[in-house]
């Protein structure tokens, strides 16, 4: 059954579902955090486990010879009560943050980056692949929201990768209230990344692989704001339109805040709970939206009133 907005539950029963991808035969590949597993979604709602890297698989995106690259955050703790599981610190046995590439058909795991530098990567997030003659070209970004501790916390940035593994870029640090989303626009020219804390939107011209322009001091990391969020709202995934607008998960509201490349707020569409954290786009048209409802564990599906951006190797 669908509310007023047409949203459906295509699946129950996930432990803090992300990373949602859009396959050409309705069903979704997601990612499991919390059991720390990649898990595919058919369309009648029927689940099978694609992969199991352990650790906290977060964001994923489908990259060149038909293998699934993963952001693994690590792992986190993780508290379950009345109103849903959510994490909740840093476990006894993270070891660190990482690039994966899974192999889909065998489920296999490789590691590809757990450093850049001597800077070794706290908690992989969000990750987009460059489009084909735009200036990243043969890499991706991906964000970095850090590891939040009793006391302290990592500052987030926003990185380049070859998708060979040959080459890791600093791009953007720091991102103090945690790098979470990222995406590019349709052309491949300003990369965007939402940061959690601050409810704030980031926008950098992409220049090169790895290479973005630069705003002089005061910005911290190079940056602009394109949008500051009213009010208590956390930021999470992002997802470009083909129009070029930019569709954020919205936590505590519990929102997705569709944003135009100008930074006005065009729309709102509340969810059944209060931490949506992903968005994709696929279906007829790149009109359906796939939505995280991480909280209660669900993935939803609703029409969306404008076409998704189609990824590279999507």
């Amino acid at each position: 059954m669908s509310d007023a907005t047409g949203l459906t539950i295509m699946a129950e029963g996930l432990r803090f579902p992300e990373g949602p991808i859009a396959l050409p035969d309705g069903s979704v590949i997601l990612v499991e955090i919390a059991a720390g597993k990649l898990t595919k979604v058919a369309p009648d709602g029927s689940k099978t486990t694609v992969a199991t890297p352990g650790g906290g698989p977060n964001g994923i995106a489908m990259g060149p010879g038909g293998q699934i690259y993963c952001c693994n955050n690590g792992g986190f703790v993780w508290h379950e009560g009345p109103e849903g599981l959510r994490p909740h610190g840093v476990p006894a046995d993270y070891k660190g943050g990482r690039i994966e590439v899974i192999d889909p058909a065998s489920g296999s795991v490789k590691v590809l980056y757990d450093r850049c530098g001597e800077n070794t990567l706290k908690g992989p997030n969000d990750i987009v692949f460059a489009h084909k003659g735009s200036p990243g070209e043969g890499g991706f970004w991906f964000s970095d929201l850090g590891k939040v501790r009793a006391r302290d916390r990592d500052h987030g940035g926003v990185y380049w990768a070859a998708s060979d593994g040959s080459k890791i870029v600093e791009a953007a640090f720091p991102i103090f209230g945690g790098a979470n989303g990222i995406a590019l626009s349709p052309d491949g020219r300003t990369l965007y990344a939402a940061e959690t804390e601050t409810g704030r939107l980031w926008a950098w011209d992409v220049e090169g692989p790895g290479v973005v322009r630069k705003d002089p001091w005061p910005s911290s990391n190079g940056g602009r704001v394109i949008c500051q969020f009213p009010g208590y709202r956390r930021l999470d995934s992002i997802a470009a339109t083909a129009a070029g607008n930019i569709c954020v998960a919205t936590l505590v509201s519990g929102e997705i805040t569709t944003v135009a490349p100008g930074g006005e707020i065009l729309g709102v569409v509340k969810m059944p709970e209060r931490m949506p954290t992903n968005i994709c786009f696929g279906g007829p048209g790149m009109r359906t939206a796939y939505v995280t409802l991480s909280l209660t564990g669900k993935l939803a599906a609703m029409p969306w009133g404008e076409a998704g951006l189609e990824l590279p190797f999507g």
